[in-house]
């Protein structure tokens, strides 16, 4: 492992404060660093199959495959004979006690990930799975399983009968990624895709505590884009994450891919184009571009859709290869970061081959708005070497990590305007054999100063591999 910390170079010296004189400068806070403190194994035959170039147990769009809550962390995956489950573990425990929740995965599809959410309301671990434009299956445990973990035994009774419903609230046949937010006031929200790719309308469902709502779809597959090319007018938005910051405001940035391929240059592509942003101050009732203008509304007529101005925040055809579904993340003051990567034009303007393209040319790129509410965009400087998706956490410094495929870990500052990105750690020349994307515990950061990730190692055809769980200490 390589480690290294940047240090700010410059010192706080503005106000004194309590107990120091007037004119000392405080020290500047501590640039990024990981610490590797060790690595426990979820599994050591879990199932292996390779589906759209990803692993069921580790997409990097499964939204808490991985979580920690009041002391305790979750993670969740196929078993080698294809069973849910679910693991626990004390932090700081080096073993997982696991429970099967009555579900076995029906197709080898790389989408059909299993994701948790906890309904801090009522204490409740809730688990929708199996689904890639079809049915799903959904699982919750029993009231207060998560606010008692050292007092109740972790069982298979602690769950109940597995469902295609939300108990009785039927959303749509043709559902998939299922991703849950816990609100501020506690509730929990399922996001999740209606209809199929390069035509789907993004919808969220709540929960209160006692029942499930269906709040109605937000986005639009309708509407006109045209390239350079040609035309489409069906489509789908691909959302990069849904997070609330500390002030309650829900975050989504998203990429769009459109139905008809004569969007692109060469079939060879993808016709994923633009980066967009909106955002919601009503719990996703509403939603607003960047400039603060209402573009759409759940459940209503009026949806986000591709014909919007103010969407757009990093434009970009459909030519590069962009990836949907990167990762985003919040900083303490409530600004929005994303990761996205393609294939920047340098190596051409016209991608053939959308996997060998991006594994041989694709970057990834930080994009963030700053105090003054300009977008910034600062290229990594770390080549992806795969077709996959970049994973992205903030320190409580701010300090931004970017998680690459293959377990690999750079880090930039925010003193220095997030330009010194620099590897940290490299899972590669560590050894870990990880296939590729990985799962982060997005939850667990802001609770103990951890990153803990989730990775599979690499396999062949279908013979089961280890799923492990490594872990580092950022700066406290």
């Amino acid at each position: 492992m390589r480690r290294r910390t940047v240090l700010a170079t410059a010192l706080l010296s503005a106000v004194a404060g309590p107990g120091l004189a007037a004119g000392t400068a405080r020290a500047a806070d501590p640039g990024p660093s990981v610490t590797l403190t060790g690595t426990t194994t979820l599994d050591s035959q879990a199932i292996f199959f390779v589906s759209y170039d990803g692993l069921v147990n580790n997409n990097a769009f499964q939204k808490n495959g991985l979580l920690t809550y009041k002391g305790y962390q979750y993670a969740v995956w196929y078993t080698a004979d294809r069973n849910a489950v679910v693991g626990r573990r004390a932090l700081g425990a080096t073993t997982w006690s696991t429970v099967k929740v009555g579900h076995t995965l029906r197709y080898n599809d790389s989408h059909n990930v299993i994701s948790m959410g906890v309904s801090k309301i009522d204490g409740r671990l809730h688990l929708n799975m199996d689904s890639h434009s079809d049915g799903f299956t959904y699982v919750k445990s029993v009231a207060g399983l998560m606010d008692n973990p050292g007092g109740l035994s972790w069982t298979t009774s602690r769950f109940g009968t597995p469902q295609s419903t939300l108990d009785g609230l039927t959303l749509t046949s043709q559902f998939t990624y299922p991703q849950f937010i816990s609100t501020p006031d506690g509730r929990l929200q399922l996001s999740y895709r209606v209809g199929i790719s390069g035509n789907g309308r993004n919808a969220l469902a709540e929960y209160d505590g006692t029942k499930w709502t269906a709040l109605g779809e937000w986005t639009s597959s309708t509407g006109t884009y045209t390239s350079e090319h040609g035309s489409s007018t069906a489509r789908n938005m691909y959302l990069h994450g849904l997070d609330y910051d500390r002030n309650g405001r829900l975050h989504a940035f998203f990429t769009w891919r459109e139905q008809n391929g004569a969007v692109m240059c060469n079939g060879g592509g993808i016709t994923n184009h633009d980066t967009g942003y909106v955002y919601s101050d009503d719990r996703g009732r509403t939603w607003r571009n960047n400039a603060g203008s209402v573009v759409g509304t759940t459940g209503g007529s009026d949806r986000v859709a591709v014909t919007d101005s103010g969407l757009v925040v990093d434009p970009l055809n459909p030519d590069h290869s962009l990836m949907n579904q990167e990762s985003q993340f919040t900083d303490s003051a409530g600004l929005p970061h994303a990761i996205i990567s393609y294939v920047p034009g340098r190596f051409g303007q016209c991608t053939t081959n959308y996997v060998a393209d991006r594994t041989a040319n694709g970057r990834a790129f930080h994009v963030r708005k700053n105090s003054s509410g300009t977008w910034q965009k600062t290229e990594i400087p770390v080549p992806l070497n795969s077709s996959q998706r970049t994973k992205l956490i903030l320190d409580k410094y701010d300090n931004a990590y970017a998680i690459f495929p293959f377990c690999r870990i750079a880090g930039a500052s925010k003193a220095s305007g997030y330009t010194d990105w620099t590897m940290l750690h490299d899972g590669v020349t560590a050894g870990l054999n990880a296939f590729g994307e990985v799962v982060i515990d997005e939850t667990r950061i802001a609770q103990d100063n951890f990153l803990s990730i989730m990775y599979q190692e690499k396999s062949s055809g279908t013979t089961p591999s280890a799923l492990r769980n490594i872990n580092f200490r950022l700066p406290a």
